[in-house]
């Protein structure tokens, strides 16, 4: 109420930390946030940690999303469970501008997979962090195997590599002939070693145009991943679908490692995964640094084989993920 008293126009993160809010207090927010008010403020990232918000809430704020400008949001610690999230996603279906979502510690089961594995496939959320969930093998499976037979999918239609450029190509026609251009008489002067003197005037050339500044471009909407936070969520051989479930996952997110360009960052601590699963990992790493895709950052959890541990570290870049504020209980 008071940013709209004052047209407060300067903010563009509105952050509520440990704030119980009513649902009263939620519709507010939403009014505040919807693109459909005479004053359109230029709020593009929302947290709203541990307020206590239960399911209408969600749904209600999940509306909002839909008619507002945000970019992220964040709504750890707000244990609104599975029946939560159906309101939520019902708010991001073909969403063209969230691109990072935050639910860490929300009590989501393996009914929720389904329901956030479409997010990732049909909307512009390319951040997911679902950190100290209970999605188990089923629910991991259930949000993965879209992007990951995505992902597959691109690779194999991707054109294999060209042994020669276009000069290159022109040359030996033309060697087959025996034409000669002044193509050949550039590309041995390019293909010579660089003298002291040439690299001294690089140098210097480079030197004084200074070096440009450019912004990442934003990637477009897509089934696909970049940020995929995943710790602490059940994801072992202990659940129902025992050893099965965990290799079945293993599987797809090895998919994923290999052939996903996109994946940059990759939170696996705290699931008892195995030593097979492990192992597919690292063997999917391996093949990724083969094909010179990104190198991705990666933290797996510590009870596997320390050989294997060192070596997924070693094909990889490590992951710092900050520290969570933690609930304080009662």
């Amino acid at each position: 109420m008071t940013i709209r008293d004052e047209r407060y126009m300067l903010g563009t993160d509105l952050c509520l930390w440990g704030i119980s809010l009513s649902n009263q207090d939620v519709a507010s927010l939403a009014i505040l946030l919807e693109l459909s008010g005479r004053t359109s403020y230029p709020f593009v990232k929302l947290e709203a940690i541990d307020c206590g918000m239960d399911v209408w809430s969600v749904e209600r704020l999940g509306k909002a999303i839909r008619c507002s400008q945000l970019t992220s949001v964040t709504l750890d610690y707000n244990e609104f469970k599975d029946e939560g999230i159906q309101g939520l996603v019902r708010g991001l279906e073909e969403n063209t501008k969230v691109v990072s979502l935050s639910l860490c510690y929300c009590k989501l089961g393996p009914s929720s997979g389904a329901l956030l594995g479409k997010v990732l496939a049909e909307s512009a959320v390319s951040e997911l962090y679902l950190t100290g969930n209970y999605l188990q093998c089923s629910g991991a499976i259930d949000l993965i195997a879209s992007i990951a037979d995505y992902a597959q999918g691109l690779a194999t239609e991707r054109p294999p590599e060209q042994p020669f450029d276009l000069a290159h190509q022109i040359l030996e026609a033309q060697g087959q002939t025996g034409i000669s251009t002044a193509i050949s008489g550039d590309l041995e002067i390019s293909e010579r070693p660089a003298t002291s003197h040439d690299r001294a005037a690089e140098h210097k050339k480079s030197k004084k145009k200074g070096r440009k500044r450019t912004k990442k471009a934003a990637l477009p909407p897509g089934p696909w991943v970049t940020k995929l936070h995943l710790a602490d969520n059940g994801i072992d051989a202990m659940g129902v679908e025992k050893e099965t479930g965990v290799l079945e996952f293993s599987q797809l997110l090895s998919s994923l490692i290999r052939y996903s360009e996109q994946l940059s960052e990759l939170d696996l601590d705290n699931n008892s995964l195995g030593e097979m699963p492990a192992t597919d990992i690292l063997e999917a790493l391996t093949y990724r640094n083969q094909g010179k895709l990104p190198r991705l950052k990666i933290k797996v959890t510590a009870q596997i084989s320390s050989i294997t541990f060192k070596a997924i570290l070693k094909q990889s870049k490590k992951l710092k993920v900050s520290k969570k504020k933690r609930k304080k209980k009662n």
